[in-house]
């Protein structure tokens, strides 16, 4: 059991019954790295992000903010590619 007192099995059958009547197709887990990369994005600590997501080490919450990263780069180099194309 969590914290919350549901087991993940429940919150994950839950979460499948919405994304099914909402006709979406988005993994459980997906929503927990979306919800890591939105506290960080916001500034909260990493180790508190840790704590909040249960992680043994900071290092592997450490990969929320590279994930993060990640997706800023490839935004930016959209950015540029609409820039570029615009200015022709």
């Amino acid at each position: 059991m969590s914290p919350s007192g549901a087991s993940y099995d429940a919150a994950h059958h839950r979460w499948q019954s919405y994304c099914a009547a909402a006709g979406v197709e988005i993994d459980i887990h997906q929503l927990r790295h979306a919800h890591a990369i939105e506290l960080i994005n916001a500034g909260v600590s990493i180790e508190a992000v840790r704590r909040r997501l249960g992680h043994a080490s900071a290092g592997t919450t450490q990969l929320y903010a590279l994930l993060d990263d990640k997706v800023a780069d490839a935004e930016i180099r959209a950015a540029r590619r609409h820039r570029d194309r615009t200015s022709r």
